[in-house]
């Protein structure tokens, strides 16, 4: 079996969890639009891939669902794919799609508005925006927050930790796990999560919801949730509260949703004008004040009340070597966990 189809049969159970998030086998899209398969969800950057009409003179298709399983399917898709740009919830995807060479070179122009840190090392991708996973706790029941997701095993936390094993940002940061601190001890640590009782569900937000809600004292996010929460009913309205990981924790994961453009794509100068909007201004400050994420081109300000984006302590972990994400849902596969 080739690699490619070793890499989309790991992702299949994803592929099979995504097909509620729209689009799939069988779709059409007209040949004269710009293709966009995004993983980031439609709610949150439908408004914003909206504008792209009038940045890149084409209309603008976007087929969303999960980022591996996308990935997956582009790489099964091949030549024929209609994708001309993936727009990736995390690094990892990406990364997979660069190594298997299904990726175009960014710009350089575009590549230099993007600190080496949070772009491919290869120069087939870029970040667009970035993120911080925090553990999300109810002050009303935990007094000191754990400052390290090694001590979420700890007996005191059964049955009471939530995390979503199935989201491409939960997948990113145990491949960063794997990274920094080695298989084995990432596969002791989902397994004595998984006896510890911690709680799957299906996204970021339904964690959130149920920390606010008392079903749980702790979960495992990204930072973005919970402002979007506060900026939606104010912070009197949302219980829970945010501890940021010191010491490079694995749980401290700094990452980026990103973008790259496909090898082959029949509107190669549309998907590197979409690239080159998604750094512009409007789109940089879309991610500041409504997705509540951190802009990563310089001279845009971050949302009120987020910490500085260089104070973040997350592993030093080249971005680029998230791209074994076929390890990881491998290994998540074999612990049971999805």
């Amino acid at each position: 079996m080739s690699l490619r189809r070793l890499v989309a049969a790991a992702l299949i159970p994803l592929a099979l969890l995504a097909s509620a998030c729209g689009g799939g086998d069988g779709e059409s899209f007209d040949d004269d639009s710009l293709v966009i398969y995004s993983g980031r969800n439609k709610n949150l950057v439908g408004p914003l891939l909206d504008k792209l009409k009038t940045a890149t003179g084409l209309d603008v298709q976007v087929r969303y669902g999960d980022s591996a399983e996308l990935a997956a399917q582009i790489l099964e898709e091949g030549a024929d794919t209609r994708a001309d740009l993936f727009f990736s919830q995390d690094a990892g995807a990406l990364g997979a799609l660069g190594k298997h060479q299904a990726l175009a070179p960014v710009a350089p122009e575009a590549l230099a508005k993007v600190p080496a840190e949070y772009r491919g090392s290869d120069g087939t991708w870029v970040g667009v925006s970035g993120r911080s996973r925090v553990i999300v706790y109810d002050p009303r029941t935990v007094t000191v927050p754990p400052k390290s997701v090694f001590e979420l095993t700890d007996p005191k936390w059964r049955g009471q930790v939530g995390w979503a094993p199935t989201n491409a940002s939960f997948q990113s940061f145990v491949t960063a796990m794997r990274v920094v601190s080695g298989e084995d001890k990432a596969r002791q640590w989902l397994e004595a999560m998984k006896a510890n009782g911690a709680q799957t569900f299906s996204n970021n937000v339904n964690i959130l919801d149920a920390v606010d809600g008392g079903k749980l004292r702790l979960g495992l996010i990204n930072h973005y949730y919970w402002y979007e929460k506060v900026a939606e009913k104010g912070q009197g309205g949302v219980p829970s509260r945010l501890a940021y990981l010191p010491g490079g924790d694995p749980g401290a994961l700094v990452n980026v949703a990103g973008v790259g453009v496909l090898k082959g794509s029949k509107h190669a100068a549309a998907a590197h004008k979409a690239v080159d909007f998604l750094l512009g201004t409007e789109a940089q400050k879309f991610f500041a004040d409504t997705t509540k994420e951190y802009p990563l081109v310089s001279g845009v300000a971050i949302a009120p009340g987020l910490p500085p984006f260089d104070s973040l302590k997350g592993p030093q972990v080249d971005l680029s070597k998230l791209d074994s994400i076929e390890q990881t849902i491998a290994l998540l596969q074999d612990v049971g966990l999805i």
